[in-house]
């Protein structure tokens, strides 16, 4: 039976364009709050793009899916999870970045997931820019390396930009595998497109065994085929999945700050999502929401839908 407390504010109770929003319309609850301990799966906000290296706007991106995830309703339409009765879900606010220090922001973010972690809940990360997932996993995957379904254009296997700085958004699966968060067998990244600088990523990720799907194979293969082969990969295991907004085609998310045509529409965005059932996910996020790029807030109404299809899978 489901927790009353835990249940989103109906728009037939409350306008949805009244009240103080939170992520899906949930109650607020922080680390002090007296049902904190109670909370299975938190949402949580990550407003920081000091990992951004050209168009920065990611750090407005969780007030932006707030407001937008006001829409969504409690039954999913297509699969008829109703997510809020299978799970307690609450709304656990932002990491409190420093924007002026990305190392002490990455330590930051680690702590407040660590205490995450230790609770018991599993975290569902509005971000904020690519490189809010490396703390993530820091915290998450202290037990030994995980697996990962990675969604986006862009491989985020780069060693360094300008010459040896190590943290940016372009950075952080490098840097997780690196330090031994993720089994890279057991990671897939699908949607991988664009120009480029050259083929460093591609040939790390060969190396140590990160299977990339590129955008023409997702296109030749189609959803199911693509999304059978990533559960694949994963397996059983402990598996994160996080989502950059920039998987998705700019016709549809232009509210990001690397966008990169020839992607999928909206339709396939969630598609993909609902082919994660039944992997054991310990995490996700969706970053790269950037407002300043969609000020009307088209994008990160998709993401904050993509984010409740990631819930709906979650529970």
């Amino acid at each position: 039976m489901s927790d009353a407390f835990f249940t989103p504010v109906s728009g037939f109770d409350l306008p949805r364009f009244a009240g103080v929003p939170t992520f899906m319309r949930l109650p607020l609850v922080d680390f002090d709050h007296e049902r904190f301990g109670d909370v299975d799966i938190g949402l949580i906000g990550a407003p920081w793009d000091g990992g951004t290296t050209n168009r920065p706007g990611p750090r407005h991106g969780p007030r932006q899916l707030r407001d937008m995830s006001t829409m969504i309703r409690a039954q999913n339409g297509a699969t008829g999870v109703r997510p809020f009765e299978a799970a307690n879900c609450a709304d656990l606010g932002d990491v409190g970045p420093n924007p002026a220090d990305v190392l002490d922001s990455l330590e930051r973010m680690q702590a407040f997931y660590g205490r995450v972690k230790r609770a018991g809940v599993r975290p569902l990360t509005g971000g904020g820019d690519h490189l809010c997932s490396l703390p993530i996993l820091r915290a998450l995957a202290q037990d030994g390396p995980v697996g990962m379904v990675h969604f986006d254009s862009h491989t985020d296997l780069f060693h360094s930009y300008f010459d040896g700085t190590m943290f940016t958004h372009g950075t952080p699966f490098r840097r997780a595998v690196e330090e031994g968060l993720l089994d890279p067998t057991r990671v897939v990244q699908i949607g991988i497109r664009g120009t480029a600088y050259d083929n460093e990523d591609r040939d790390f990720a060969e190396s140590v065994g990160i299977r990339v799907i590129a955008i023409e194979e997702f296109h030749a293969r189609g959803v199911e085929d693509v999304m059978a082969e990533a559960r694949d990969i994963v397996g059983q295991g402990d598996t994160y999945v996080s989502y950059d907004i920039d998987f998705v085609d700019p016709a549809f998310a232009p509210g990001t700050g690397t966008p990169e045509v020839g992607g999928p529409n909206s339709y396939q965005a969630i598609q993909v999502v609902r082919e994660l059932k039944g992997v054991n996910i310990i995490g996700a996020d969706l970053v790269e929401v950037s407002p300043p790029f969609d000020p009307a807030g088209a994008t990160a109404y998709l993401g904050a839908s993509i984010m409740f299809e990631l819930l709906c899978v979650m529970v």
